[in-house]
């Protein structure tokens, strides 16, 4: 239709400046295809230096081509599982022998280091292997500090260095306690962390826990809670009333092996309870001849103390009262039938030695 117009309207496609350009420009020479089938007959494994065949097979490494069998561990020579090698130094070696050559080994689980490494303590870890010493949190991201050749937290290592001085560490601030720490919920504490609950002062040492508060001594007594004799705290639960004092049940124990008494009968002596065979072995008889407390009659003789069954001639075992005649024989009582049965020379010494001793 345009050319239709155009003719109609006089006008000729050789009058067109542009149609004569394109006439007279000369032609450019055709571009030959690349012939792709001649480069690769044409490559070489940039290793061995020889062509590939026909059927054999090409591998492009980075840039480089290399046959099947180049393309191995520069170490073992063995083809890359999964065609997954590591490069060091441009040499090509399988995840195994560069672990073996070039990887560290890990500290604690001894397992070669892949990826990141700390190192620290003379030697090399993974991140989530390098933990404290004590409490295992890991160290790699908020550092550590070294502590009788261990690493630790800072909160653990303030913790060792307190209990070498001892001391106690803030369960807050995790700084050594200097002072009489305030204990609250088991746990010690600078006593300025608190304030009483019901006047709103600041603690001291002093202060005293009540459910799960916090209170100042005068605003703690008066409540009317009775006070431990032993630990000087409140006595919440089940009170124990003895030698004037009220105490926790578990804090009543005997002064010697500080066992509590539990409803068991106590003995005391200068102040102080002690369960009956700690009493007995401090203030009581031992018998001579079971080195037992005597528990019962005690019977005196020849200056030492005798439990009533232990009491016996120490011939014939037969047993005596101090109503029976007996002799001393080697700081043991003799009965008079044992004794008359002695050699004469013997009596003679035992009668002369009884009669020293009279004097």
């Amino acid at each position: 239709m345009a050319a239709v117009k155009a003719a109609e309207m006089g006008f000729e496609l050789n009058d067109s400046n542009l149609f004569r350009r394109r006439q007279h420009s000369p032609a450019l020479p055709p571009v030959p295809a690349p012939d792709m089938a001649q480069n690769i007959a044409q490559a070489t494994c940039v290793r061995c230096r020889t062509g590939f065949g026909p059927k054999e097979q090409m591998i492009n490494s980075n840039g480089e081509m290399l046959c099947s069998e180049c393309f191995v561990c520069a170490q073992c020579f063995q083809p890359f599982e999964d065609g997954l090698f590591y490069t060091f130094e441009g040499t090509k070696y399988c995840e195994h022998c560069f672990q073996v050559l070039f990887a560290p080994c890990c500290g604690k689980c001894e397992e070669f280091i892949v990826g990141r490494v700390i190192k620290a303590m003379n030697n090399n870890w993974h991140p989530e292997c390098f933990t404290c010493e004590i409490c295992n949190t890991p160290l790699a991201d908020v550092g550590f500090v070294k502590n009788a050749g261990r690493a630790l937290c800072r909160p653990c290592h303030n913790r060792e260095k307190a209990m070498g001085m001892g001391k106690l560490i803030c369960y807050k601030s995790n700084t050594v306690i200097d002072g009489e720490p305030l204990w609250f919920k088991g746990h010690p504490y600078w006593p300025y962390h608190f304030n009483c609950s019901r006047c709103g002062c600041e603690l001291t040492a002093e202060a005293r826990e009540l459910h799960g508060e916090l209170f100042c001594l005068p605003c703690h007594d008066k409540q009317g809670i009775p006070i431990c004799g032993a630990c000087r705290r409140p006595i919440e639960e089940r009170v124990v009333s003895a030698m004037g004092k009220q105490w926790h049940v578990e804090h009543f124990v005997c002064a010697q092996c500080e066992k509590p008494f539990l409803g068991q009968k106590h003995y005391e002596r200068n102040g102080l309870a002690y369960c009956e065979v700690h009493f007995n072995q401090l203030f009581g008889d031992v018998c001579y001849q079971c080195n037992e407390v005597i528990d019962g009659d005690v019977v005196s003789a020849l200056n030492k103390s005798w439990c009533v069954n232990c009491f016996q001639c120490t011939c014939c075992n037969t047993k005596l009262t101090l109503k029976n005649k007996f002799v001393e024989y080697d700081m043991k009582p003799v009965c008079k039938k044992c004794y008359e049965k002695f050699p004469l020379e013997l009596k003679k010494r035992l009668k002369k030695a009884s009669e020293l001793s009279r004097k």
